[in-house]
């Protein structure tokens, strides 16, 4: 299970909605929103839903608005998340 990695410039957050063409917006626990692209490899192999748990990449570049969707977070790997303190801050988000 991939862990968000501040050095690295990853991210977790909170899929609002899927926007077609394979996009979805992504509320980071930086409190931005970021429109974020699924790869190809998670297409059709990884089903995604509104309020599910992803691991985020920033762009180089417009690192603000754009990012990857890098990993999904499952039911149990959420609560080792939450159990391990990172989910605080999307917490505070959500409310």
């Amino acid at each position: 299970m991939p862990l968000p990695n501040p050095e690295e410039g990853l991210l977790l957050g909170v899929i609002e909605d899927f926007l077609g063409h394979d996009r979805a917006r992504v509320l980071c626990e930086d409190d931005k929103v970021r429109l974020c692209r699924i790869p190809g490899r998670m297409k059709k192999r990884v089903w995604m839903r509104v309020g599910d748990i992803v691991l985020v990449a920033p762009w180089d570049f417009q690192a603000d608005k754009r990012g990857d969707i890098i990993y999904r977070y499952r039911g149990t790997e959420v609560q080792k998340l939450d159990k391990m303190g990172l989910l605080e801050k999307l917490k505070s988000l959500l409310e």
